[in-house]
């Protein structure tokens, strides 16, 4: 939701929706069974947490530096869509937070007396990223509104860019700290 607020304040309402193209990439990756691959190997499990603590005090960082060097984007210089559709994406594959809702959450709504598990599971799991994809649209569209205003108020701009990267830094070192528990 961070990602997609930022993208969208950050390049208007086309960066907040490419954001949202990758409700898409978590559900394939679970019918196709690498959650349960990741999540039966701890090790993959860790490393996989890793680097998505990694990759959040990285996006943090950017959004700070973007701040020092004035740049008026959140710090992505490739084309707003597909920049930002591959940062979700990255966000997103490397979320084991993500693959541990999907498998824990639907197959308790999956009936095999009902017809097909594998169709159950996919018009869920369709269902479920519809859904999300309408909220997260709603917000990178909202979001994205403010971009034309936030570049006529360069302070609150900058503002607005510390407190998203220091919310990014921080989720990523709670990340890290949560494993070591």
């Amino acid at each position: 939701m961070m990602l997609v607020i930022g993208r969208g304040m950050g390049q208007g309402r086309p960066g907040g929706i490419g954001m949202c193209g990758r409700r898409a990439c978590s559900d394939p990756a679970a019918r196709n069974g690498a959650a349960t691959v990741i999540l039966s190997s701890p090790p993959l499990y860790k490393a996989l947490q890793l680097i998505g603590a990694a990759y959040l005090i990285y996006v943090g960082i950017r959004f700070l530096a973007a701040v020092d060097t004035g740049k008026n984007q959140d710090c992505v210089a490739s084309a707003p869509l597909l920049g930002a559709f591959r940062q979700g994406m990255i966000c997103n594959l490397t979320n084991p937070a993500a693959l541990s809702f999907m498998l824990a959450i639907l197959p308790q709504f999956v009936h095999p007396s009902s017809g097909s598990p594998a169709l159950q599971f996919v018009i869920l799991g369709g269902t479920m990223k519809v859904t999300g994809l309408l909220i997260l649209g709603s917000v990178a569209l909202t979001s994205g509104a403010f971009s034309s205003w936030l570049a006529r108020n360069r302070p609150i701009m900058v503002w607005q860019q510390r407190i998203a990267g220091t919310i990014m830094i921080a989720l990523g070192i709670r990340l890290l700290l949560l494993m070591r528990q």
